[in-house]
């Protein structure tokens, strides 16, 4: 059987607002069937609205001590970076041992995270991170970066429209017509489309911006008026048609191109990510101080960096009168559908390198290549080790 002998973790999130599971009983299930043993610690499955009586019946084992369960798994499956446990007074890196597997979202190239990268690598963790799936046709179905990135697209709007002091949708009434409001979303990829389908289900006047023409398409398609950043398809398009990181000039012509429809939107929804590396900023502190006070932006590319120069990392801030919205777990605020949606990413993924019951990292396999940060003591993840300035 494809997992005898395996023992998976499945740790509560202790992010704060992260709701989240890695495994459902669903999944757990099907792990068990492959000859798993699964851990889950208990409660991990609340947020979510599942129990540890409905784990228990799909064949998990409920594990009141959390560092147990860290040091008895093969394989770690969480949904967020692992962070310091207040209520153990210990980081979850340090619960961790050499050869263990972790899988998760490591965003590895954003700043913040690097510190905690580093000692995965010397606790000689083979890291695994989940925004480094390439988008190929063999990896769809574990692509849980585009899972998590429909769910994000979709309620950063509602989180923006919820701050936002007027109307969204154009309304009529016997004092006289209301205007829609403007809402420029930034990065038209999955996430960044859900956003503008999202903006024009409310009504708004839409706008959408990307360097990848094909992208820009995909986005007037859905009703968005499109915004010229003037840069050519050839500096714009990367690898797997992701957008590239730009030279410092044309990030510049960018930021000119796109600033007068910043200063005048209602809302802003910024979803540019470059893969593997620092999300650009695009949004500066000058383009802020011009909005109009009451205005928000929803900065989703955070786990990267962020594209607004002014946005916290996990803080809702006001600059100028301007709402800047850093949430860094928004798909859990949406638990019950991320968890079904990321779960089975998971399940898909770990298939990949669990073979008749052992563990098999072949960097020849794009899918592992791609999304392995840290193995034997060594830091491999390229992004990673540019953004740390070690290439």
């Amino acid at each position: 059987m494809q997992f005898e002998g395996i023992t998976f973790g499945v740790p509560k999130e202790i992010m704060r607002g992260e709701r989240r599971v890695a495994a459902t009983p669903e999944t757990v299930s099907k792990f068990v069937q492959g000859g798993a043993r699964v851990l889950v610690e208990k409660g991990a499955g609340e947020g979510a609205y599942f129990t540890d009586e409905e784990y228990k019946e799909a064949g998990a084992e409920i594990i009141e001590d959390v560092e147990k369960l860290f040091e008895q798994a093969d394989v770690i499956l969480k949904v967020k970076e692992p962070l310091f446990n207040d209520k153990l007074g210990k980081h979850e890196v340090d619960m961790m041992h050499a050869g263990q597997v972790l899988v998760t979202f490591l965003h590895p190239a954003a700043p913040a995270n690097h510190e905690m990268v580093m000692n995965l690598t010397k606790k000689g963790v083979i890291a695994l991170t989940l925004d480094g799936i390439p988008r190929i046709s063999r990896a769809q179905s574990m692509d849980a970066l585009t899972s998590m990135s429909t769910v994000a697209g979709y309620k950063s709007v509602l989180m923006a429209a919820n701050r936002l002091p007027k109307f969204v949708p154009m309304i009529a009434s016997a004092v006289g017509t209301v205007p829609p409001a403007n809402v420029t979303v930034l990065g038209t990829g999955v996430a960044g489309l859900q956003a503008v389908a999202t903006a024009k289900r409310l009504g708004a006047v839409v706008y959408g911006v990307d360097i990848r023409p094909d992208a820009a398409e995909h986005a007037k398609s859905l009703g968005a008026k499109v915004i010229d950043t003037g840069v050519p398809a050839q500096i714009a398009i990367g690898e797997g048609g992701y957008a590239k990181h730009l030279p410092k000039e044309w990030l510049l012509k960018e930021q000119e191109a796109i600033k007068d429809t910043i200063i005048k939107s209602d809302i802003v929804i910024s979803t540019a990510l470059v893969p593997g590396r620092t999300a650009p900023i695009l949004i500066t502190e000058e383009m802020v101080k011009q909005m109009q006070p009451g205005s928000a932006i929803v900065d989703v590319a955070i786990d990267q960096g962020g594209n607004c120069e002014l946005t916290v990392g996990g803080e809702v801030i006001e600059k100028y009168g301007v709402s800047i919205d850093g949430t860094k777990n928004i798909p859990g605020m949406v638990p019950v559908s991320s968890t079904m949606m990321f779960s089975r990413n998971i399940l898909n993924y770990v298939a990949v390198f669990i073979k008749d019951g052992k563990i098999v990292i072949d960097l020849d396999d794009e899918i592992i290549a791609s999304s392995l940060v840290c193995k034997d003591g060594e830091l491999i993840h390229a992004g990673t080790r540019e953004a740390m300035g070690l290439n």
